[in-house]
């Protein structure tokens, strides 16, 4: 992205980039803009201070993260990030609807991305192991069929589980 300050180049990680840089709308001359950077793996906020010589900085990792919500109006909208491990959710006030739609859309997409496959997904959905992890079931003891009805049943027992007849 071309508009992202070079202080944010500065503090990324290796292998992270920025996916949306969203600096604050002030609708009278201020010197000091708060923005908003969303990244490949964590969220930063961006505070200058004193006349923008000086610069604190914020960061959320998106496994911090439990949900998102996008509150849309007319013209401005908001993104309520809630953080697992309490504290006040992380709000993203008065931001344009084009800009919070993205916002969301990148910060949901990230939270599926970074947290375990039982904690997000679609409900009723089984989680999905790769390929490569797939485990071996042991071979199963062979036990004795029963006469009466054919079921088999396990090595070592003396009655049949299904209908109760001694083996």
């Amino acid at each position: 992205m071309a508009n992202v300050p070079s202080d944010i180049v500065r503090v990324l990680g290796p292998g992270e980039q920025v996916e949306l840089f969203i600096q604050q709308k002030i609708y009278h001359p201020k010197i000091n803009i708060d923005s908003v950077v969303l990244t490949t793996q964590r969220i930063i906020l961006r505070h200058p201070h004193d006349l923008g010589l000086k610069k604190d900085f914020t960061d959320f990792n998106y496994t911090d993260v439990a949900n998102a919500i996008l509150d849309k109006g007319i013209l401005r909208s908001t993104v309520k990030v809630t953080l697992r491990f309490g504290g006040d959710p992380l709000n993203l006030n008065d931001l344009p609807n084009s800009d919070a739609e993205k916002a969301y859309g990148i910060i949901r997409s990230n939270i599926s991305r970074f947290q375990t496959p039982f904690s997000t997904g679609y409900a009723g959905m089984a989680p999905v192991m790769p390929v490569g992890m797939v485990q071996q079931q042991p071979p199963q003891i062979q036990g004795i069929v029963c006469g009466r009805c054919g079921a088999r049943s396990a090595a070592g027992t003396r009655f049949c589980g299904s209908c109760g007849k001694p083996l």
